[in-house]
């Protein structure tokens, strides 16, 4: 048992609610301190150094996939704190006149965030800066894999915030378990299904509420009628970014019979367009960054090596060097459901896909597994755009384009069931680590004529009162 854990955690108990009690000004100031942080070229050499070490990762990427987006949601906190943190006024009935009713919203206290290895920076900070603009005291615990980037994070934290505000615990999966003892007001996890359903048994002790980014497979359709060389331009930047390794990544593709061929050529060309224009090797690239670790690598290899069993073709990259942890950009095709491919989140540079000739064909795919994270529809035909969307069900649905899910801070971003739990983004991260509190207030008048004894007069009161509602 590590006893910073409990020290820490009463520390913040104490501690939450003068949190609770600061303004707009207070709660943005904390969060400029990130900024300011991140403004620092010291400070972010030192993270692009963290990242070349975990991943490879070129400077490029951990600006555009991790940088900017805590950027860009500070900056959208800061411009909308003030409405938010305001009473919001709703609505009277008729049969509740001389009353007034209104939403406060209060921190729910301490909570936990358990960040995941793929965004070790980004899926830290960005629910950091909502808990944080909530009023929260906040516990962080980012991913021993990304065992760099960690330790960064760690040392950032220590220097803008006292740890009764803001603390992170460095660790594996021993520190996480003794962390989840504790009683949280709420808990946001970032990872996958098998481990959100450890934190959800967890949480249920204390009757902590969650909210979970889970994963899942995320499929993307692509038409008879779409625009293929820009679907597939779009595909493979989506599914190599990272690496792969990204929740919101197409997982498999369901391509019209009558364009696979044309797909698979557009494929290959941007893929060589952007990691081997100079005919030097992809694994040679400094934009094409690495899987994490070799555990991560094998997971990978037996996956496609499972397939290629199965009657998998590998129709471009399948090269594998385990002491890089390389695996070159690869599409699989001749796929069946008894692959193993098809029943896990893939979370790498491997992309298997199906066909279909009729729309039916989709659905019936899709419907098989659990509900994605995000569905992709690439397509010019609106009649079949609707009929995607009506007949299935996913956390999101981009259309046309690719990877946009985690970037509209007015939308709610999040899964269904084996996805995700809650939502996030924007107003609605700040709702997840906030209290809804309901308060009504008596102005004038009295229910009084509905009190004991009863009668006939009082029942028929009652029940056109009701009716009014």
């Amino acid at each position: 048992m590590d006893p910073d854990i409990q020290r820490v955690f009463q520390l913040q108990q104490k501690r939450a609610p003068e949190l609770a009690l600061l303004d707009h000004h207070a709660r943005i100031e904390r969060l400029l301190r990130i900024d300011r942080y991140l403004k620092e070229e010291s400070h972010v050499a030192e993270l692009f150094d963290a990242m070349q070490k975990d991943f490879r990762k070129h400077e490029v990427e951990v600006i555009a996939t991790e940088i900017g987006v805590v950027q860009a949601q500070i900056s959208h906190a800061c411009k909308k704190l003030r409405p938010w943190m305001k009473p919001q006024k709703i609505k009277t009935p008729f049969p509740m006149m001389g009353t007034s009713s209104h939403i406060v919203h209060e921190p729910k206290g301490v909570v936990l965030i358990i960040a995941p290895w793929n965004y070790p920076f980004n899926l830290s900070f960005v629910p950091l800066v909502y808990a944080i603009a909530s009023g929260n005291a906040a516990i962080v615990k980012p991913s021993e894999v990304s065992a760099n980037t960690s330790f960064f994070i760690k040392k950032m934290i220590n220097e803008l915030f006292d740890e009764s505000e803001v603390a992170v615990f460095e660790g594996g999966p021993s520190i996480a378990e003794e962390l989840l003892e504790q009683p949280f007001n709420h808990i946001f996890f970032t990872g996958s299904p098998q481990v959100g359903k450890i934190v959800m048994a967890a949480a249920a002790k204390h009757l902590s509420s969650v909210t979970l980014e889970l994963g899942g497979k995320s499929p993307a359709i692509v038409d008879s009628t779409a625009n293929v060389r820009k679907a597939a331009r779009g595909i493979a930047w989506s599914k190599l970014v990272n690496n792969g390794q990204t929740c919101l990544t197409p997982d498999y593709l369901i391509l019209h019979e009558s364009i696979c061929d044309t797909f698979v050529e557009e494929f290959i060309m941007a893929v060589q367009d952007y990691y081997n224009p100079n005919g030097l090797g992809i694994e040679n690239s400094p934009d094409y960054c690495r899987i994490i670790n070799e555990h991560h690598f094998q997971r990978l290899k037996s996956l496609y090596d499972d397939a290629i069993s199965k009657g998998a073709e590998a129709l471009v990259g399948a090269q594998f060097n385990n002491s890089d942890c390389f695996i070159s950009p690869t599409l699989l095709g001749n796929i069946s459901d008894d692959m193993d491919i098809m029943k896990e989140e893939i979370f790498g540079p491997i992309l298997p896909f199906v066909t279909f000739s009729k729309p039916g064909e989709v659905v019936d795919i899709i419907r098989q597994k659990p509900k994605p994270l995000t569905l992709y529809i690439a397509s010019k035909d609106e009649g079949n755009i609707d009929y995607f969307m009506k007949e299935t069900s996913a956390g999101g649905t981009v259309i046309n384009d690719y990877m946009l899910g985690y970037s509209n801070p007015y939308l709610p971003f999040g899964g269904v069931n084996d996805s995700g739990i809650g939502k996030s983004m924007g107003v609605h991260a700040f709702k997840a680590f906030s209290n809804e509190r309901s308060v009504i207030r008596r102005n004038w008048g009295t229910l009084s004529m509905l009190y004991p004894p009863y009668n006939d007069r009082i029942r028929s009161l009652i029940q056109l009162l009701y009716r009014w509602m």
